[in-house]
């Protein structure tokens, strides 16, 4: 079996959790004899060729002279946006957004359609024109590719699989990693929810990465339960660095949060929990690891408060450094208020430390050894927290079994119930 795969990052070059994602299920999916055309706006060079081909979108010219292209000019959405630097995770900030409806190949002007283009491979200002001209080039994939059937990952993508589709006639799996309604909130932009729906509509199967992600496309973008199916992810044993063992600069307990600092991963409510355990007691630290757009605000908080003797800002982190910060911690706490997953608890519990986690994270449908509290229950996160500071075998027990539990979630068999998911959809294509 081969499948087209449209990512939108790759490691070792990633800005989250969707690319390190992807390359567990890539991974998995090669143990299952499952090959892959991984495809990529930008692609470096250094990418893990084994697990997969490894396609650059850059290198793909685009000829407006070639017939097989003039059907999709038309129905490519293209739309340029005037706002400061946007992640696919956080467009709450867009500015202006518009359409330009019913284009060809004659009258349209724009490099989008120029026979090369450099991706940028980022989400930066030209986000959305990057996302048109990647569409252009599923078209093109999905003409000249051998390939069974195609897999879109998040919204930046589905645009670029539903093109491959018509072009190809071949089905589609688009896989929702996170949807507008968690990055966004109550403000969800249409655009983007537009192309989400659009996405999901022409596919033949939605994978959902929790039964909280599969309940939202059902409800809010009325996709029938039936075509919805929920396959959670897993974590990447072999990227698992070992626990380090590092003594403490300092001598009070440690208790990390690590994530985007947005609305949607619920920093304040990790500081108002802060603020109400140093009220009984003062020999704990934490940390707030990452950056987001509500980083100058939680600074702010954290100093309306007067905790900022007892509070550290690290900014965006990776690799060792992350694994360093586990080391040092005693309790992770991931506060979000809409999680469609969250690898983030499982690399910390695969390092020993305990976690306190949301019932609102689609990570809480597997986890067993993991305190869950409702993200807006600050009383109830505190008492978590100080409870696994200070009750040492309570914390001992959540340490020795929450490993052991996350070194059973293993990508090779969330890649199993993937295929089996292109095998139902084959199934169904050629017996139409």
């Amino acid at each position: 079996m081969k499948v087209l795969m449209f990512g939108w990052e790759f490691p070792p070059h990633i800005t989250g959790g969707l690319g390190t994602a992807c390359y567990g299920l890539a991974k998995g999916l090669t143990k299952h004899n499952v090959e892959l055309i991984f495809v990529v706006p930008k692609a470096y060079g250094d990418e893990d060729q084994s697990v997969a081909r490894i396609v650059n979108a850059s290198e793909i010219p685009f000829v407006l002279t070639d017939e097989e292209h003039k059907e999709f000019w038309s129905k490519i959405k293209y739309m340029e946006i005037g706002s400061k630097i946007v992640p696919y995770v956080d467009p709450e900030v867009y500015a202006k957004t518009y359409e330009e409806n019913k284009k060809t190949g004659e009258s349209f002007t724009s490099k989008v359609f120029d026979k090369k283009y450099e991706f940028s491979g980022k989400y930066g200002p030209n986000l959305m024109e990057e996302i048109s001209r990647y569409a252009l080039i599923g078209s093109t994939l999905g003409i000249e590719e051998d390939f069974d059937i195609i897999h879109a990952h998040d919204w930046l993508t589905y645009p670029a699989g539903i093109a491959a589709k018509k072009a190809s006639g071949k089905p589609l799996v688009v896989h929702i990693h996170a949807t507008e309604f968690d990055r966004s909130g109550r403000n969800v932009n249409r655009e983007v929810y537009d192309i989400e729906r659009e996405g999901m509509q022409a596919a033949d199967m939605v994978i959902a990465v929790s039964n909280l992600t599969r309940n939202t496309v059902i409800e809010h973008y009325g996709i029938p339960p039936e075509k919805v199916v929920t396959v959670h992810n897993a974590v990447d044993q072999s990227m698992m660095q070992d626990v380090m063992e590092v003594k403490k600069p300092f001598k009070e307990k440690l208790v990390t949060f690590l994530g985007r600092i947005t609305q949607q991963k619920g920093p304040a409510y990790f500081i108002e929990a802060a603020y109400r355990i140093l009220q009984k007691d003062k020999n704990v630290r934490f940390v707030m690891a990452g950056s987001g757009d509500m980083l100058n605000q939680m600074v702010e908080h954290v100093a309306r408060l007067r905790i900022s003797d007892k509070f550290h800002f690290t900014g965006f982190l990776k690799g060792k450094d992350i694994s360093h910060v586990f080391a040092l911690s005693d309790v992770f706490v991931m506060p979000s208020v809409s999680e469609p997953f969250g690898i983030v608890p499982l690399e910390a519990m695969r390092s020993s430390v305990p976690v306190v986690i949301s019932k609102q994270s689609g990570v809480a449908e597997v986890l067993t050894h993991a305190i869950k509290v409702d993200f807006w229950d600050v009383e109830g996160m505190a008492d978590a927290i100080y409870g696994l500071l200070h009750y040492e075998a309570l914390n001992k027990v959540f340490r020795k079994y929450g490993k052991k539990e996350v070194e059973n979630l293993k990508w090779e068999d969330a890649a199993l119930k993937v295929k089996n998911v292109y095998q139902t959809v084959l199934s169904n294509y050629n017996n139409k």
